[in-house]
């Protein structure tokens, strides 16, 4: 699959070969979905508690005697049914996170870079190096590419310089190839790459299943 690549005058520079191995891949929608829900699990703080019996504070005397009152049985102040008192079965501290395989993993990424591509909201750029850090200049090049709301992937060793122009512009999220996820993927409308994003994100994704490093040679005994 063969794109062009532009650059930020909206010209047209060359042209990049995708590997449909991975940018032209069947969809499923049901993967997808299951990317997102793990990752938005994952990051669920799980920091919600309530007080149960025992760590509500409050007195331990019996608030009247067992029999004999023509009233219910009661030995704490402190049960759910008293003001003040536990929440019973209410939300402890915990992890939301739900397993989802590596592979699955792998597959559901093609699968977003794969939907980009054939929506056509897959743009490919030369570059991202500017000279110095200024929104105005990266708002007007956005402006000129067509797009107000995407998702800009760049190398791992991106330029700065870019990042800290396009943070302040609304709608448009820049990450490095590592952290190319389904999720924010998805939640913009275009996907932007520059070529050294696509070769990284290629060599990411590209490994056939199980490949293992090559083992060293053993140094043969003089």
């Amino acid at each position: 699959m063969k794109v062009a690549v532009k650059n930020f005058e909206n010209k047209e520079v060359g042209q990049v070969d995708l590997a449909d191995a991975i940018f032209g891949i069947e969809v499923k929608q049901d993967i997808l979905q299951r990317m997102v829900h793990y990752q938005l699990n994952k990051r669920r703080a799980g920091t919600h508690k309530t007080k149960g019996v025992s760590e509500v504070s409050g007195t331990g005397k019996k608030p009247w005697k067992q029999k004999g009152t023509g009233r219910a049985r009661f030995s704490t102040l402190r049960a759910p049914q008293f003001k003040g008192g536990a929440i019973i079965f209410g939300p402890v501290v915990r992890s939301h996170a739900t397993d989802l395989p590596k592979k699955t993993r792998a597959l559901a990424l093609k699968m977003a870079l794969a939907v980009k591509a054939k929506e056509g909201k897959l743009i490919v750029l030369d570059s991202s190096k500017m000279k110095e850090a200024k929104t105005k200049t990266v708002a007007a090049a956005f402006e000129k590419l067509g797009f107000s709301n995407a998702l800009i992937v760049d190398a791992n060793d991106f330029d700065m310089n870019f990042a800290l122009s396009a943070r302040n512009i609304p709608n448009i999220d820049v990450l490095p190839s590592d952290g190319a996820n389904v999720y924010d993927i998805l939640r913009r409308d275009t996907l932007v790459l520059t070529q050294e994003a696509v070769k990284e994100l290629t060599e990411r994704l590209g490994k056939k299943e199980g490949e293992k490093p090559a083992a060293k040679k053993e140094k043969k005994a003089a």
